[in-house]
């Protein structure tokens, strides 16, 4: 009997949301079929939560693709002038949700997310689940990463760094790396020069993984082919996972590629490997590192100090342990 009040009870505000969401889709084809797109963002601020159940726009899908398109680019263009920018939030959110969710997704999507990072807005989370989905669906048909991207032109966008960068970090959340790459590769043939959010988001993903060997070759390609120096904590996340492998030699030819070719490696960049060198008793290479950072004004703390000392002088290296002591001691350290 008491489920049947509850019942009863809920049934009325179901149709409720249902009759909202319905009466709210309506208003928005009202305008769209007179063209005042610019009354969108208030009709759907004014609504907000009525449309979680239905999307607004899901009437778009009765029209022909081509129409279908225009009618989205002319919205997209009549929020331009709206300010302030992120104004429209909602409309971008339900407008990228009802593509990314239709049958023929791209490039409409990549256009319409485009717009929403030019505004400021960030999309919801959901959208890195199914933009890579329909990336990566696009991608199984043969299509190349440039002629996808390039595929925004056909509809009166250029491809840009800022879809892209959100394109490869999709990629990543969905553990997607090697198509991220791929994606990386393939931005410069669709006239897209990758930037340190391109390579950053890459290596720090990479760097979760551990995978050394991508890690290296990714940082030599965004140095060299690029000239970008990487910032600071994607330095420090590529070090520390070279370091959980191991690969304490390789952390140095990464510190020794990096200042010559004129990127500024950090303090916390050269304690990882130093301490790294200490947990795996390379002593040597430990009196090294500490010989490079103090050439940089870099004095470690007194703990690693003290066990290069120690660790050299045990191993009979007492030639280098007296050239390091004697360093400290210059420094007054």
């Amino acid at each position: 009997m008491a489920a049947a009040k509850l019942y009863l009870s809920v049934r009325p505000l179901c149709r409720s949301f249902v009759s909202s969401a319905r009466m709210l889709e309506e208003s928005i084809k009202a305008v769209v079929e007179v063209k005042r797109y610019e009354q969108i963002p208030d009709i759907l601020s004014s609504s907000e939560g009525s449309h979680h159940n239905r999307n607004p726009f899901s009437f778009l899908c009765t029209f022909p693709e081509n129409t279908r398109v225009q009618i989205v680019d002319e919205i997209l263009q009549s929020f331009t002038p709206i300010r302030p920018r992120s104004r429209p939030r909602i409309a971008y959110s339900s407008l990228l949700s009802y593509s990314l969710q239709s049958s023929n997704p791209l490039p409409l999507a990549l256009a319409i997310l485009q717009r929403t990072l030019r505004s400021g807005c960030l999309p919801v989370p959901q959208t890195h689940l199914l933009l890579s989905t329909a990336w990566l669906e696009r991608r199984s048909k043969s299509h190349s990463v440039s002629s996808i991207l390039l595929e925004m032109q056909d509809i009166g966008y250029t491809p840009d760094c800022g879809t892209c960068n959100y394109l490869i970090s999709s990629l990543c959340k969905v553990d997607q790396i090697d198509e991220a790459v791929n994606v990386l590769k393939g931005m410069v043939c669709a006239g897209c020069i990758p930037d340190l959010d391109s390579y950053g988001s890459l290596i720090e993903n990479l760097s979760e993984l551990r995978m050394t060997s991508a890690i290296i070759e990714t940082l030599n390609e965004m140095v060299v082919t690029y000239g970008l120096s990487p910032r600071k904590e994607t330095l420090v996340k590529a070090l520390a996972a070279i370091r959980a492998n191991k690969d304490i030699r390789r952390a140095i030819e990464v510190i020794e590629f990096l200042t010559n070719e004129g990127v500024h490696v950090g303090f916390e960049c050269y304690d990882l490997v130093l301490e790294s060198c200490l947990e795996n008793r390379q002593f040597i290479l430990a009196g090294k590192i500490v010989n490079e950072m103090t050439k940089r004004g870099f004095i470690p703390y007194i703990r690693a100090r003290q066990k290069v000392v120690e660790g050299l002088a045990n191993i009979g290296e007492w030639e280098l342990a007296n050239a390091v002591r004697q360093r400290f001691a210059e420094l007054k350290s």
